[in-house]
């Protein structure tokens, strides 16, 4: 029974890997925390800014002061995203999946004058 779980436990483990295109366990532990702190900042990092700008729900309805709330924390999380990353060395990988996701805004880079992409 133990090996049948150690199986599970390998191809659970390998699944996460070539979802998360990392290369070693250590990396994938390394890329959780790096997300779990990166949320956790940006959710912290965005109220001062968020009350600095003047929004605030005795200033908007919340109808308009949750969706600014959000693209706050949208914003802070991208930047804290890298640096995070780059704190635990993994630039890089961090810096990959940020071209990604501002692609998905409609933010581009050259593909061609970037030879980090692999």
């Amino acid at each position: 029974m133990a090996r049948k779980q150690n199986h599970r436990y390998s191809q659970g483990m390998g699944t996460l890997k070539r979802v998360f295109k990392v290369e070693s366990t250590t990396q994938l532990v390394i890329v959780f925390v790096v997300f779990g702190i990166t949320g956790s900042l940006s959710v912290v990092i965005s109220d001062p800014l968020i009350a600095f700008a003047g929004i605030s729900t005795d200033t908007l309805n919340h109808l308009v002061y949750w969706p600014l709330r959000i693209i706050g924390m949208l914003l802070v999380y991208q930047v804290i995203l890298v640096a995070v990353g780059a704190l635990f060395g993994q630039f890089a990988y961090f810096w990959r999946i940020e071209k990604r996701m501002l692609g998905r805004f409609g933010i581009r880079f050259d593909r061609s004058k970037d030879h980090s992409e692999g």
